[in-house]
This record gives C-alpha cells, structure tokens and sequence, in this order.
C-alpha cells in the first residue's frame, strides 16, 4: 500500500485530481486498519473463527425474519446484497466497506469528527475490474458477483477466499445514491483490504492510504461547506439534517451579532 501525507486541503485537491475512476474511503483516525465493521466485531468480541460463519449466517436469517415489520416493500431482503445493504444502512456490523466515488466526500467522512490525524484510502477500482487473486485466477469479478444467487454463501461465507468483490446492488437507496457510493466485500474476515490485496501481485499500485493532519481540519472543512458537501445532503432525511447542526456550530457568518445569526 503506498502511502502519503498531504500538507493542505490544495494538495489534498490535487492528489486526489490524478485518481479519476478510483473509490475513496474516510476514516477519522488514521491509525484505524482498514476492515469491515464484522471484522472488527467478530476480532474483538469472537476471536476464534471456527464459529464465525455461523454467527454471520444467523445474524443475516434473523435480520430477514423479522425486518419485513418495518419495511413497506420487503423485496429487497430477498437477495443478499441488497439484505446486507439494507443491514448495513441501519447499524448492523456486515462484511460490507462502503466507498465513495467522490474524494470530497471521503473527506468529509474523514474529517467531520477527527481530533487527529485521519486518513482517505483510495482504491484502484478500474484496474480492480479485471484484477484477480495470483493463487487463483478463476475468481474474476464476474464470477464471485454477490448478486448472482448462491454466489455469496459460495465465495464470501466459508471465509476461504482472499478476493474483493466492488459493486453496488441493482436497486440503490437514496444515501447511497446521494452520497456516490460504493461497496467493498471481501471474502475473509481475519485480514484488512490492503493485506487481501497483496494476494493479487498486481504490477500497478492497488490501494493508497492518504493522511490528512489535523492541522488542515478546518480550511478542509470549509472548502466542503462550500460545495454543498454535509451530512443533510449525505444523509438527506432528519437523521441526516439533525447531524448537520454539528458542522454548523462551527460556521460563523461575517457580521452576526449574538441573537441574529445568518444562515
């Protein structure tokens, strides 16, 4: 993984620039591996990984048995990429990473609660279209896609195969869409992204891990306040709009006067 370290939001701006086509991933704390909320749960809480298969397996069934009390339309349960999508959305830990097309947004995530250094990741989605694992090169993106029926309890359950699978599901939802974003599944649990990727011994650089000071937080911030860039257009509900105010405490319009603030 190569890695970088930006000294101004510009510089950010312009690394980004030569990274057209790659997906991006905020993180708030630069020291953070780069793994999903799963991994995380199931490394802290379950270390042994006999049993995790089944956890996963269980935690999926449960979700589907009883998600449909709160949903109008229950379709989306009954493919497993829109299930794990659906999970995801609301909190639950799934083996899903999600990526944004948009650096700026990546940002945004990155830094909206940093109190250190964060960090964007990028990864290399249009050489990752063609790119399979050296120790198997049958598992081409094609054929281990998460939405073909079986596929997922086939490639991604037995946590057997270190590959990557980047996609969106058929039918988006309105955060994801607003938010440009995209999915990372891997098939092991046990390894963060980067070491996955070293199964693949691509000659061109696969992923970049982009560090952002804290120092930079602020001009950063508001350069993203200027393209319209928060959580009320990230997130475009109440939920998203209530975590907004966040950002707007620290905005302070030229002239306001204590009981007479701007916009």
């Amino acid at each position: 993984m190569e890695e970088l370290r930006v000294s101004s939001w510009n510089e950010f701006v312009d690394v980004t620039a030569e990274l057209d086509g790659w997906a991006f991933r905020g993180q708030q704390d630069a020291r953070w591996e780069l793994k999903t909320s799963l991994s995380r749960y199931f490394n802290a809480f379950i270390p042994d990984p006999a049993t995790w298969r089944i956890r996963e397996e269980r935690a999926i069934r449960i979700f589907r048995r009883k998600a449909h009390n709160y949903l109008a339309k229950t379709a989306m349960l009954h493919t497993d990429l829109r299930c794990l999508a659906l999970m995801q959305h609301h909190g639950a830990p799934t083996r899903l990473l999600d990526f944004t097309k948009s650096a700026f947004v990546a940002a945004f995530f990155a830094l909206e609660s940093a109190e250190g250094d964060a960090a964007v990741f990028a990864l290399n989605t249009l050489r990752m279209w063609d790119a399979v694992p050296a120790n198997n090169p049958l598992l081409t993106r094609q054929e281990i896609d998460p939405a073909v029926p079986g596929n997922f309890e086939r490639y991604f359950l037995p946590n057997q195969n270190p590959v990557l699978w980047i996609g969106e599901p058929n039918e988006m939802d309105e955060r994801l869409a607003a938010q440009s974003g995209t999915m990372v599944i891997p098939g092991v649990l046990d390894r963060s992204l980067p070491e996955i990727l070293q199964e693949y011994r691509d000659s061109a650089t696969l992923i970049k891990k982009i560090v952002i000071p804290r120092a930079i937080r602020e001009p950063a911030m508001k350069a993203l306040y200027r393209m319209n860039i928060t959580n009320a257009t990230l997130f475009p509900d109440l939920d998203g709009l209530a975590r907004s105010l966040r950002v707007e405490l620290e905005v302070l319009w030229p002239g306001s006067a204590p009981g007479h603030g701007g916009l």
